[in-house]
């Protein structure tokens, strides 16, 4: 008994020399018992061994295939390694962009387009679905086609095609409801915040320094990203730390200021001045024979607005290098200008164009009321010779039936031309102003008067801020064209996937690092706060029209109506009595709009409130870290 004693002694002594660094005797047996043992708990414990590294294994390898799951992913991240967090901040952007049109493209296909499809009458079997007798011979051209005339004008992309009937097909598919629940529905969207992009604290270098590397990489492209990131990241720090302590004369930065917004704005009162002349001449050009027109004379206000949206930024750009902001700064007062200019001009558009719209609903008028008195006098005519009124119905082909213009037709046109010829100017100018200048610069180099690298023209920088406003400008015309255009939703998903790749392979092969490199810090929750700016003013001459002009008489699911909204009330009108005055008085417009307000208001003041108490929290754990400081070097 005594010699069992003593070897249990030995061994427990033995353990607890095992688990000297903090791990307790029974732990330690507890976690070992099976390798020490020999049979099944061996077995067993290996098996358990095994099971958790290929649980680990597995682990890493699903976070492996969920990242390589999000698009682009390492595409952004090579960018973000050599240009920084602001200008991959682009990039994140344009893909939330894709995804939210993505859902766009998803409810607008699957409740108005497909149903039309497959349950509304075929092309050709009513008139709004068949190209004019006059327009035939023409309609197959190019030029026609590329104008969105001829068969893309009667065609499923365009308003003026959808039916007009309540219920369609064997399931009684409301076409008319649904196109405009989906017409205002595209405008709701889900808002992500991004990450808060506050100060780092103290000891930003040598966190820098001695933290930034990550050790499980073993691939060299990889790891010559991260060292590029490492290296963009000091930069950002380093124009951070200048800034702050930068001395300036206030009194001249003021008066420079103060100069600087004089002359942005007024180039935007000379933009949007032009824009309206523009457009004004348009509409007289019009009425002309198209035969005798240019092409500059026909597609002058698409060509004008596009070359104001590329050469006023830089103009913006050059301007504002009187203020000297910080670079982040700097940036904002970019984008809050540029989006004044794209929101100016398009709402002069708008503004010229609702005179057009106006001029085709008194021709319209016109032609309903010349139809109706051709319809009277025909059944009239025909009682009194016949001696009958047993009327037959006029036998009149329908490429062959006179028709109004169809304005919303015509609206969803023109934003079909602007968004292609957006398009158009954006990779023509990349081509030319990045990929033809850095040709330029990497192959005359050597043989100019000067160094062209260094000197002018030199590479070009990645225009965030213009880039960012076209993407946003680009939405606006989308949320507002998408009523008189489904099909623009889907052009639109088009341009943004080409855009991905043509704009990081340019970023990439032409274009150099900014020069004063700094951290996005919180430029995408300002992304979102301007696209949330641009969706409520974009939402507003949709519900105008809606509410108060009438629809076309002949084409489109509201024709019939006096105003689109009747279809509302149609429904309602179908429904038990007490059901609809609940959803009469809920869809009432004004409650509708103060509902919207004090929705923003509310997310606006908790936005403010999770602000502060994060800045709160942020300031406590930097006091109880300065305060273990203390106690650390009073132990000493």
């Amino acid at each position: 008994e005594y010699e069992v004693n003593a070897s249990h002694s030995k061994l427990v002594d033995g353990l607890g020399k095992k688990c000297k660094w903090g791990i307790s005797q029974a732990t330690f047996v507890e976690k070992f018992e099976g390798a020490l043992g020999k049979g099944k708990g061996r077995k067993l414990y290996a098996y358990k061994v095994m099971m958790a590294k290929k649980m680990i294994k597995f682990n890493r390898d699903f976070e492996n295939f969920k990242t390589a799951c999000i698009p682009w992913e390492r595409k952004i991240k090579e960018v973000e390694s050599h240009f920084g967090s602001s200008v991959a901040s682009y990039f994140l952007f344009l893909r939330w962009m894709f995804g939210l049109n993505m859902v766009l493209f998803g409810f607008m296909f699957g409740l108005v387009v497909l149903p039309e499809v497959l349950m509304g009458l075929p092309y050709g079997s009513i008139p709004r679905k068949v190209v004019p007798r006059a327009e035939q011979a023409n309609a197959m051209d190019y030029s026609v086609l590329l104008d969105f005339g001829g068969y893309c004008q009667y065609s499923i992309l365009f308003y003026g095609y959808y039916n007009d009937a309540r219920t369609i097909g064997v399931f009684k598919f409301r076409l008319p409801l649904s196109y405009l629940l989906v017409g205002v529905g595209i405008f709701v969207k889900f808002i992500r915040t991004g990450g808060d992009g506050g100060d780092e604290g103290q000891f930003t270098f040598s966190f820098k320094m001695f933290t930034s590397w990550d050790y499980l990489i073993g691939n060299p492209e990889t790891a010559d990203n991260k060292f590029a990131s490492v290296t963009t990241s000091f930069k950002e720090s380093i124009v951070d730390e200048q800034e702050n302590q930068k001395d300036e004369n206030i009194h001249l930065r003021r008066f420079l200021r103060v100069l600087a917004n004089f002359l942005i704005l007024c180039c935007l009162g000379g933009s949007g001045f032009l824009i309206y002349y523009v457009v004004k001449q348009s509409q007289d050009n019009a009425k002309k024979d198209q035969d005798e027109l240019t092409w500059f004379q026909k597609n002058e206000v698409d060509v004008v607005m596009s070359l104001l949206g590329l050469v006023c930024p830089p103009l913006f750009e050059t301007i504002a290098e009187l203020e000297e902001y910080h670079p982040r700064v700097a940036l904002k007062w970019q984008l809050g200008r540029i989006f004044a200019l794209f929101l100016g001009n398009l709402y002069t558009f708008l503004f010229a164009l609702f005179d057009e719209v106006n001029e085709k609903l008194e021709e319209e008028k016109s032609i309903k009321n010349a139809t109706m008195w051709s319809l009277k006098e025909y059944y009239a005519n025909y009682s009194s010779y016949h001696n009958t009124t047993d009327v037959p119905p006029l036998d009149i082909a329908p490429a062959d039936v006179v028709r109004g213009p169809c304005w919303e037709t015509t609206v969803g046109v023109e934003f079909m031309k602007l968004t292609v010829n957006d398009i158009e100017v954006t990779y023509i100018t990349i081509l030319i102003g990045d990929f033809l200048r850095a040709v330029i610069v990497r192959f005359l180099n050597y043989c100019w008067c000067w160094d062209l690298e260094a000197g002018f023209p030199s590479y070009g920088e990645f225009d965030i801020s213009g880039n960012v406003l076209g993407l946003i400008f680009n939405q606006g015309m989308i949320w507002m064209g998408a009523f008189f255009s489904p099909g623009l939703v889907g052009l639109n998903i088009l341009r943004l996937i080409s855009s991905m790749y043509f704009q990081c392979w340019a970023v990439m092969a032409t274009n150099v690092p900014h020069e004063r490199v700094f951290k996005a810090s919180k430029s995408n929750n300002f992304y979102m706060g301007l696209l949330l700016l641009v969706l409520f003013l974009s939402l507003l001459p949709v519900i105008y029209i809606i509410m108060t002009m009438p629809p076309s008489f002949d084409c489109g699911p509201f024709s019939g109506r006096e105003k689109m909204y009747d279809v509302i009330l149609e429904t309602l009108e179908e429904l038990p009595t007490f059901i609809g005055n609940i959803v009469g008085y809920a869809t009432n417009p004004g409650l509708i709009l103060s509902a919207v307000l004090l929705a923003i208001y509310y997310l606006n003041v908790t936005s403010k409130n999770y602000e502060n108490a994060n800045l709160e929290l942020r300031k406590k754990m930097q006091m109880v870290n300065d305060y273990e400081h203390v106690n650390k070097h009073s132990q000493l």
